[in-house]
């Protein structure tokens, strides 16, 4: 290996140690979600000043790469790549530890009928299996699992799009837990925000190693928009 390929090894090492912290905090808050653990997840908020010292690094570690090799064709594209890759774990990370404090604001352990209308966990489950396929796409270079995780947000999405109908349903018999149906609904909301961020890492995997962009364009993996959408409503999240 040559000087160049050395350093991108080395970034893309760093940027797997950072993953490894923000599936660990994501991971963390489910558990501390199903067992009223304030202590992880206060754990999981402390984590936050680990993984910000790996963002300020891994973009430094770029800078510095792209003034001291001028890198080329997929060694540029990698390092743009990782960029923003970066950025997206980090908004992981800072999602997870605003999960963490609405558990920490609860009063008592989240209802269990309230968690399993609301499909809270297994919006949980879906959005780390992406964040461990993404990873694994990443390291691998796979394209086509990169690919496959884009999809994967489709179930993330429609739980979310029900979240609002549910929660009312639920507050209409369980008048007594209204803080807790909205901070369910809360979390929902930033798991939907999470599968967005890992869609946008999986585009940029597809970017550095196929030299295409995704961004912007029409995805068949998201439900089609409405007529009314067409004449000028917002489009849905991560659109």
């Amino acid at each position: 290996m040559n000087h160049l390929d050395n350093e991108i090894a080395r970034i893309k090492s760093r940027v797997a140690e950072m993953w490894e912290l923000v599936e660990y905090q994501v991971r963390c808050g489910r558990e501390a979600l199903i067992n009223g653990d304030k202590g992880l997840a206060e754990t999981v908020i402390k984590r936050g000043k680990k993984v910000n010292k790996y963002d300020l690094k891994i973009d430094q570690m770029c800078e510095n790469m792209l003034a001291l090799f001028n890198p080329l064709a997929v060694d540029l594209r990698l390092i743009l790549a990782i960029l923003k890759i970066n950025a997206n774990l980090e908004r992981i990370g800072d999602t997870a530890e605003g999960i963490s404090s609405l558990i920490i604001e609860s009063d008592m352990p989240f209802e269990e009928n309230l968690m399993d209308m609301s499909r809270v966990l297994e919006m949980y489950d879906g959005a780390l299996l992406m964040l461990a396929d993404v990873k694994k796409a990443f390291l691998t270079e796979d394209t086509q699992l990169a690919k496959m995780v884009m999809r994967h947000d489709k179930a993330l999405n429609k739980i979310h799009r029900n979240t609002d109908k549910i929660i009312i349903s639920y507050i209409q018999s369980h008048g007594d837990n209204i803080d807790q149906s909205l901070k369910v609904a809360g979390i929902i909301r930033k798991l939907e925000r999470i599968g967005d961020h890992v869609t946008n890492i999986a585009e940029e995997i597809v970017f550095y190693i196929d030299a295409k962009v995704l961004k912007h364009k029409s995805k068949p993996w998201k439900v089609k928009r409405s007529k009314s959408n067409l004449q000028g409503d917002e489009p849905e999240a991560g659109s």
